[in-house]
C-alpha cells in the first residue's frame, strides 16, 4: 500500500517529508508494492537501528547528516548525498552520527544485470 499522503505525479522534497523526533527513528513507507518499498528514514542524533538482513539488496541513500552503516561487520561511513548498496542476506546495522535522514529502496528481483551505461 502506496502512502496516502504522498501522491502521485507531484514534487516532494524527501527530507521535508518526515520530522527528525527525540530518541527515535520514525520511518515514513513512500511506497511498498509486491515489488519493492521504498522509504523515508529519520534518524536522531546517536540511534540506531538494530541488525537485519534482507532477501534483497537495499539501496540507501543519505539525504541529510551522516551514519555509520555496518555490513558483515566492516564499517562505512554515509555522509550526505552518498549511497551505499547492502548486499542480499548481508547483517546490518546503521547508526546515526548526528541527525540523519535517508532513503531506503528494496527492489524485490531476481534480475541482476545492470548497465550504467
Amino acid at each position: 500500500m502506496e502512502n496516502p499522503r504522498i501522491g502521485k505525479a507531484k514534487v516532494f522534497i524527501a527530507v521535508e517529508i518526515i520530522e527528525h523526533i527525540p530518541n527515535s527513528v520514525p520511518i515514513k513507507t513512500i511506497i511498498k508494492k509486491t515489488t519493492g518499498i521504498v522509504s523515508v528514514v529519520s534518524f536522531d542524533s546517536g540511534e540506531t537501528l538494530s541488525e537485519k538482513t534482507t532477501p534483497f539488496d537495499c539501496f540507501m541513500q543519505a539525504h541529510e547528516g551522516e551514519a555509520e552503516v555496518m555490513i558483515d561487520g566492516e564499517s562505512n561511513l554515509l555522509n550526505t548525498l552518498q549511497f551505499i548498496i547492502i548486499p542480499t542476506h548481508s547483517p546490518n546495522v546503521i547508526k546515526a552520527n548526528v541527525t540523519f535522514k535517508m532513503i531506503s529502496s528494496i527492489i524485490k528481483s531476481s534480475y541482476e544485470k545492470l548497465s550504467l551505461d
